[in-house]
């Protein structure tokens, strides 16, 4: 089979599994460009149903063919699942259809060679990046770390956020999501969590699988708005949120780009 073909082929499974997707939407081929092009220290390109690096290591495998839930996307994603549903942006909140967690859904494979298989190779690619009043261990892989101090340098121009940002969470911290299987984006050293004051997270507020409480948001959105100005995704816009929690996903925010999808409509 041509490498075309067998290209088509993965989309259209993809879009048979995306009943909402509308015509607006970039396609599988579509995102995976945008993908490739988010993380360009990496890979290379798409080569039918894989992806390609730049450092000559093997192929990933984009979509392993299995039929998931959001459960078992959640504890075993691939390339293709991570990608399917569209993260919204803007200065608005939009509540979350059950199960609508955009970038929650992530491919271990895929992040440990962007950012490193274990603490160790994570940590020889950290650097500090001041955060109003403290240092933060980031990793400069994919260019995180220079994207942290773009939002720091548009949020340090407005002294009135402050209370929202520091003390930070933490950003480096190699572990799995708790109660779940999917490593944690801090395991990569490219989230920050916010002062945890302000912060609602499903757990703690006593949602249970099948059962996730609503919450108030009480973080400004012009803080969300520059956060995703430089390739950062918000966990309030899960419906497993997490509000405090701010992740550089580059290629979800490209993807939102093309697709037009805004949380302001």
């Amino acid at each position: 089979m041509s490498t075309k073909r067998l290209l088509a082929g993965v989309a259209a499974v993809f879009l048979a599994a995306c009943p909402a997707a509308g015509a607006a939407e970039p396609d599988l081929a579509a995102r995976l460009k945008l993908l490739v092009e988010a993380y360009p220290e990496s890979l290379s390109s798409v080569k039918g149903n894989t992806l390609i690096f730049k450092d000559g290591g093997p192929t990933l495998e984009i979509d392993d063919g299995k039929a998931k839930d959001h459960p078992a996307a959640l504890a075993s994603g691939d390339v293709e699942d991570s990608l399917r549903q569209i993260y919204p942006l803007g200065p608005c909140e939009r509540k979350p259809e059950v199960d609508f967690d955009p970038g929650r859904i992530r491919s271990d494979a895929l992040m440990m060679r962007l950012f490193g298989a274990s603490a160790k190779a994570v940590g020889a690619d950290l650097v500090p990046v001041a955060w109003f009043g403290e240092t933060l261990r980031v990793t400069k892989r994919q260019g995180a770390a220079a994207a942290l101090e773009k939002v720091r340098d548009a949020l340090a121009a407005k002294p009135e956020l402050k209370r929202y940002l520091s003390p930070s969470a933490g950003v480096f911290n190699w572990r799995k999501v708790s109660g779940a299987k999917n490593m944690s984006v801090h395991s990569f050293g490219a989230a920050i969590d916010l002062n945890t004051k302000f912060a609602d997270y499903w757990i703690w507020s006593g949602g249970k699988p099948g059962r996730v409480p609503t919450y108030a948001n009480k973080y400004p959105l012009e803080i969300v708005e520059i956060f995703e100005q430089h390739g950062f995704i918000w966990g309030g816009r899960w419906y497993h949120y997490d509000t405090m929690h701010f992740e550089y996903r580059p290629e979800l925010i490209a993807i939102a780009k093309a697709a037009g999808a805004s949380a302001c409509r």
